[in-house]
């Protein structure tokens, strides 16, 4: 059965995607400022308060959202981000945080970077078909 609608496909797609780099720019702009908020939460979550550290994520997630944000680097983005969300899951998981509001999040915005990447990319519906 072919897909009825790409055209709708990928506008859904670039809107999913579009929502996943705007909030993990907003996570990043406020790791390369740092606010106080962001060295806090770091300490809650094991890591030292490091200015330095909060810039180093910031930047690391710039580069892999770049890389999503790129059609033809889309891929190698969304198999970077998958890894640096599942460093965040872990994270929470180690510090016991709550189960639906913490710790799924990063499960929650992957499910969305892939849905997103899955409905604009018509050669990653070809490796990856739900729909035969």
């Amino acid at each position: 059965m072919p897909i009825q609608n790409p055209k709708g496909m990928t506008i859904a797609g670039y809107s999913l995607s579009g929502l996943v780099i705007l909030f993990l720019i907003l996570d990043s702009v406020i790791k390369l400022v740092p606010i106080a908020e962001v060295t806090q939460t770091m300490v809650q979550l094991g890591y030292p308060a490091s200015d330095a550290l909060a810039r180093g994520l910031g930047i690391l997630t710039l580069i892999c959202v770049a890389l999503y944000a790129v059609p033809k680097t889309s891929l190698l983005g969304a198999v970077l981000l998958t890894g640096y969300l599942g460093g965040a899951i872990a994270t929470h998981l180690r510090v016991g945080s709550p189960i639906f509001t913490h710790l799924l999040f990063g499960l929650y915005l992957g499910l969305l970077l892939w849905a997103g990447l899955w409905l604009r990319d018509p050669r990653l519906r070809a490796v990856m078909p739900f729909i035969r």
